[in-house]
C-alpha cells in the first residue's frame, strides 16, 4: 500500500516538470518555424472542367459525323453506356488511331417541344445553328485495323449510346469567374453588343445560377470565352408567346393608381449575369453565374 502511494505521489510531482518540458519543446519548434503568411483573401470561384466540357454548343459550322460509337460490351441487352464501360468506335489503325488517344463524344439535339417560347425564337435558333450536347470523353485502350476499343473516362456528362458522334479531343479554354461583389442590379446599359437568351441547354425554357444558356452573340459579334454578359428584361410583354395580362406592370387597376407610363420609360429589370464558356460564329455558350430570379428564353443580354 505504501509503495503504491509513493508511486502516485512521485507521478503527481513530475507532472509540472513534464508540462514545462512540453512548453519548452513547443516554444523551440515555434521559434524554428518561419512566420506564416497571412491568409489570402477569398478568391472568386473557379470555372470547373465539368462546366466547360459538358456545356455543349450551338453552331453553324460543319461537324464531321464520320466517326461514331458503333457498339460496346454487353450490347446484346444494353443500349446505354456509362463511366468505365468499354465501347467500340468505327475508327482504327487505318485512320491513325493509337492506344492512349482521347476522343470527345457529342450528340446533336433537336427541339422536341416544337413550341416557340417567343415570336422570333425559331428564326434565331436557325441562325445560331445545330445544338450539340457534350456526352463525355473516351480513352482508346486497344486498336484493331478498322475498329478501336475505348473506355468511357471519369467525369462523363451523360450516358452514351450507339450513333453518338466521336471527335479527337481538343482542349478548351477554362475562363475564371469574377467576384460577385460588384454586381449592380441597377446598372446602366453598357453600350456594347446586345442579344437574346434564345434557348436553354436541352431546349429548356427557364434557367438560373449554374445553368447553361445559348445566346445569339458569337465570335462574329466580337464575343469570346471569358466575356461576361448582363441578363435583363423590359417591363412589358414584348414578343412572348406565353399569355399574360397585357401591360400588367403599368396599367392594371385596383391596387392603386398612378400616371400612365410607357414600359420603355421604366428601368429595365436586371436578372443576373453569366460568363461565356465557348463562342461559335453566331452563338455563345453561357454559364449563368448569378441570377436574382428565373431567366426565361427571350430575355435580353448585353456584353458588360
Amino acid at each position: 500500500m505504501r509503495r503504491n502511494t509513493l508511486v502516485v505521489a512521485l507521478s503527481l510531482a513530475l507532472l509540472p516538470v513534464a508540462a514545462w518540458g512540453q512548453q519548452q519543446d513547443t516554444s523551440s519548434a515555434q521559434a524554428a518555424t518561419p512566420a506564416q503568411a497571412a491568409p489570402a483573401a477569398p478568391a472568386a470561384p473557379l470555372t470547373t472542367q465539368q462546366d466547360v466540357y459538358c456545356s455543349g454548343m450551338m453552331t453553324t459550322a460543319s461537324v464531321s459525323r464520320s466517326t461514331k460509337i458503333i457498339s460496346g460490351e454487353q450490347s446484346l441487352y444494353k443500349i446505354s453506356f456509362y463511366e468505365g464501360d468499354y465501347v467500340y468506335i468505327n475508327r482504327g489503325a487505318d485512320k491513325g488511331v493509337k492506344v492512349g488517344d482521347i476522343f470527345s463524344v457529342m450528340r446533336p439535339v433537336d427541339n422536341w417541344t416544337g413550341i416557340p417560347w417567343f415570336l422570333s425564337q425559331d428564326r434565331l435558333m436557325h441562325e445560331m445553328g445545330q445544338m450539340w450536347e457534350d456526352e463525355g470523353r473516351l480513352k482508346v485502350i486497344d486498336v484493331r485495323p478498322k475498329v478501336s476499343v475505348a473506355q468511357i473516362m471519369n467525369g462523363t456528362c451523360n450516358f452514351m449510346q450507339r450513333g453518338d458522334v466521336v471527335e479527337p479531343f481538343v482542349e478548351r479554354e477554362v475562363p475564371e469567374f469574377k467576384s460577385e461583389a460588384g454586381f449592380d442590379r441597377l446598372a446602366a446599359p453598357s453600350g456594347k453588343k446586345k442579344g437574346r437568351v434564345v434557348v436553354t441547354k436541352g431546349y429548356g425554357i427557364a434557367s438560373g445560377t449554374n445553368d447553361i444558356v445559348y445566346v445569339n452573340l458569337g465570335s462574329k459579334q466580337g464575343v469570346k470565352a471569358g466575356d461576361y454578359l448582363r441578363i435583363y428584361r423590359y417591363q412589358d410583354n414584348e414578343d412572348s408567346n406565353v399569355w399574360q395580362t397585357p401591360n400588367m406592370g403599368t396599367d392594371v387597376e385596383g391596387y392603386g393608381s398612378g400616371p400612365a407610363f410607357s414600359p420603355k420609360q421604366l428601368p429595365r429589370e436586371i436578372l443576373g449575369e453569366g460568363i461565356v464558356l465557348r463562342a461559335m460564329p453566331n452563338a455563345a455558350t453561357v454559364l449563368v453565374t448569378l441570377s436574382l430570379r428565373e431567366i426565361y428564353d427571350g430575355d435580353h443580354c448585353e456584353i458588360e
